[in-house]
């Protein structure tokens, strides 16, 4: 198993991410869906709620992958453009190949970049999300950091990601699933079992809350809180410029 603390550099991170995230581009959706049992939706529904109250954008979705949040995003709001970004360009090809007919598919620009240094100019977001990939970042705080640049002063970050549950009950069945079940089913899926081995350890090697909600705050975010969802398998971390 790959473990997070297996990279000595962060460019050894990156390129390991981003061909693990290659292979499985094509099965990517299916796979998300299935080992969640499509609450996945459920949570990009609840994070994009919190940015209602910019309903024109533009709207950064960073780590933008196969586009799930980019269409959640331009669905809940119908003048919305949102740039999605992400530095595996495979990822953002499958997405743009399943982007539905309607006008949606005008307002989603996917863009190949690194979310360590985000190809845009300061000052130019209502809102940025980011689901699922803040684990991926090679230098967190830098990411944090660019982030909080390209907001609009008032702009809103929206952090969707892994947490690992505090419940007594619920803790050893998750982990149970999370390093023995998801491996194998992915792996047979996806043909690639170490992608989804990374996952776990992804998960258990991540910061603790209270470490990344400091963080954000060392990059500028005030108003920073988390909202954890589904038994803290999942929380949104949510910060303001």
């Amino acid at each position: 198993m790959v473990e997070p603390s297996t990279f000595s550099r962060p460019d050894e991170k990156k390129k390991f991410v981003r061909d693990k995230f290659s292979a499985i581009s094509g099965r990517y959706d299916l796979l998300n869906s299935l080992l969640s049992l499509q609450i996945d939706r459920y949570w990009r529904w609840k994070t994009t709620r919190l940015l209602r109250q910019f309903p024109t954008g533009p709207v950064l979705d960073l780590c933008a992958g196969t586009l799930p949040l980019s269409l959640e995003l331009t669905r809940q709001a119908r003048e919305r453009r949102v740039l999605a970004v992400d530095f595996c360009e495979d990822m953002l090809k499958n997405g743009k190949k399943a982007l539905p007919s309607d006008n949606r598919k005008d307002r989603i620009f996917p863009v190949c970049g690194d979310g360590e240094e985000i190809p845009a100019p300061a000052d130019t977001f209502y809102g940025c999300t980011v689901a699922f990939g803040v684990r991926n970042l090679a230098r967190t705080l830098q990411g944090l950091g660019e982030m909080y640049r390209v907001l609009r002063p008032g702009g809103k970050l929206l952090i969707l990601e892994f947490s690992r549950p505090t419940n007594p009950l619920i803790k050893p069945v998750y982990s149970f699933y999370l390093n023995k079940v998801l491996p194998w089913v992915a792996g047979l899926v996806s043909g690639d079992k170490e992608a989804y081995e990374y996952l776990a350890s992804s998960i258990a090697g991540f910061y603790e809350p209270e470490v990344l909600l400091a963080m954000m705050r060392e990059a500028g975010f005030t108003q920073v809180e988390r909202k954890p969802l589904s038994f803290g398998i999942v929380s949104i971390y949510i910060g303001s410029k």
